[in-house]
């Protein structure tokens, strides 16, 4: 009997792992576009000032060193990753053309500085549409190595992670501080006619489930916070955050209305990442105005450096430079991406889009 238990007990367990196994390969890639917030090193590759691959960065990610990511250690491409149970996906441009078998596993195109006009940080960065030309390149890599049936059903059930928007509406805000209501309407207009066409792109493409990270409330960031005498958030920037949000999802809805093979799940950075600015302790915070590493007033004043300063315990800060969250407020803001609920993930959130 002790030895039918025994049996018994190793058939669950091959059972359990087997199930495990199958649920993390339900999605068997993710394939990310944007800007520095999931940038894992594309920019390390790119004659750019926009880089992150020199210390104080990276000092608590594993190892201890910088990996071009723009944060104290992981970030939100990092931890989606660890919530499917996949690995990070690789920077494209770290990529050469004979490990084209990697892309199956997935590509990072997202650059430090991009946003959805072509205007914003050009010659900086890869920019969005450019992003799109080298994912066009993997589809017609992935066509011809699995079949054009089969990567269209691997592209299916992968998911497409974006992020972009963020530094357009920095940009403008700096240099429009005071912009009217319909001003900043109308260049939010003009982004999300540019991001339709290049959601269009991407479906084109074979992007079937697409997760959107929406713009956080940039006006808070350390740079912005700095710009003004009392050091309050750009009001100019946090409502055009809203704005474009709110037409973001506006497009999606649409786009599945067009396509009823699309599904999307929007993640509501602004009105997430506001919650632990407006009341930091409650979400275990110290310090949610001034950066962790920089130079000068907050912090705020120049970039993190292997020159600047940082703060001994970077867990209980939201900011880690003077635009990018910690690794602590990227992890928080992603798990409630994942298994979270309106009104910050909709219609569905990353967990159940995964699981279709």
């Amino acid at each position: 009997m002790a030895g039918a238990s025994f049996v018994v007990g190793s058939c669950a367990l091959v059972i359990m792992a087997f199930m495990s196994a199958a649920t993390a390969a339900s999605v068997p890639a993710v394939y990310v576009f944007g800007d520095s917030l999931a940038d894992v090193g594309n920019n390390n590759h790119l004659l750019t000032v926009l880089k992150a691959d020199f210390s104080h960065n990276g000092m608590d990610y594993p190892g201890g060193m910088a990996t071009g990511r723009f944060s104290n250690g992981k970030n939100s491409a990092d931890f989606l990753a660890d919530k499917l149970g996949l690995a990070t996906s690789p920077p494209y441009l770290a990529l050469s053309s004979s490990s084209n078998a990697n892309y199956v596993n997935g590509v990072s195109f997202a650059s430090g500085g991009a946003g959805v006009s072509n205007a914003t940080n050009t010659d900086l960065c890869i920019t969005f549409d450019k992003q799109i030309e080298y994912y066009s390149g993997v589809y017609s890599s992935l066509a011809r190595s699995l079949g054009q049936a089969q990567a269209a059903t691997h592209l299916a059930r992968s998911i497409f992670a974006i992020t972009i928007g963020s530094n357009d509406i920095i940009h403008y805000a700096k240099a429009n501080t005071a912009a009217t209501p319909s001003q900043q309407q109308q260049y939010v207009d003009a982004l999300i006619q540019s991001l339709s066409g290049q959601l269009q792109s991407l479906y084109n493409l074979g992007a079937r489930k697409v997760l959107f990270l929406g713009t956080g409330p940039v006006g808070c960031t350390p740079s912005l916070r700095e710009m003004s005498s009392t050091k309050v958030c750009s009001v100019v920037a946090n409502a055009m955050a809203v704005q474009y949000n709110k037409a973001a999802e506006g497009v999606l809805s649409g786009m599945v209305v067009q396509h009823p093979d699309l599904h999307y799940a929007l993640f509501d950075s602004s009105a997430a990442l506001l919650r632990y600015i407006d009341q930091p302790a409650e979400y275990g915070f110290t310090e949610a105005k001034a950066a962790c590493c920089g130079l000068g007033d907050m912090n705020a004043k120049i970039a993190c450096t292997p020159l600047s300063s940082y703060c001994a315990n970077r867990s209980d800060h939201v900011f880690w430079d003077f635009y990018h969250p910690t690794e602590a407020t990227a992890r928080m803001l992603t798990a409630t991406a994942f298994d979270g609920s309106a009104p910050f993930i909709f219609p569905i959130n990353v967990k159940q889009l995964s699981a279709i």
